[in-house]
């Protein structure tokens, strides 16, 4: 399974990306010290996780010590060791897909467009761990389960959105 995984921090001169290896990582609490060794004095730490474009595991750390997971798919636990690894401490199913479908505010974003909700996904996780951000879980849940969204087309938009759109950008290119 092919994986990339983006760490992305704010610390008092901004944000910051670099890529982080989660390779031989034995467990939850391995992936967060390697998180919390990509920029030890961030305020705020994300782990963007893609995995064969299909799965998007999002890890909050807030100052190096409160974690929070999300994931798009709880299929990812079951497909992969990495899956499995990062997704063993979550039990809360996210909200309902079915609950996108009720009415939506508008937001600052126009994606009346795009095609419904996938209805196969399942995310599980910590929906709001992006609110505080500017990224609702409405927002979040609608993001990942549009048919013909990837991975890392999500985490563009969620960084984008956070402000540290060009850093992930940058990584990319390298």
């Amino acid at each position: 399974m092919s994986t990339f995984a983006a760490a992305v921090a704010r610390g008092k001169n901004g944000w910051t990306a670099s890529e982080l290896q989660l390779t031989g990582a034995a467990d939850l609490d391995e992936v967060v010290d390697r998180l919390r060794d990509a920029e030890p004095d961030a305020e705020l730490s994300l782990l963007f996780v893609e995995a064969d474009d299909q799965y998007l595991v999002i890890l909050r750390l807030d100052e190096g010590e409160d974690v929070r997971v999300f994931c798009s798919d709880s299929a990812f636990a079951d497909e992969s060791r990495l899956g499995a690894l990062l997704l063993a401490d979550v039990e809360t199913p996210a909200l309902e897909l079915d609950e996108l479908a009720a009415p939506r505010v508008a937001d600052d974003d126009d994606e009346d467009d795009r095609p419904a909700a996938d209805p196969d996904a399942d995310p599980v996780g910590d929906v709001e761990l992006l609110a505080d951000l500017g990224v609702s879980s409405h927002r979040l849940l609608t993001l990942c389960g549009l048919e013909g969204m990837l991975p890392a087309d999500v985490t563009a938009e969620i960084c984008q959105k956070l402000g540290c759109g060009d850093e992930l950008e940058e990584l990319r290119e390298v």
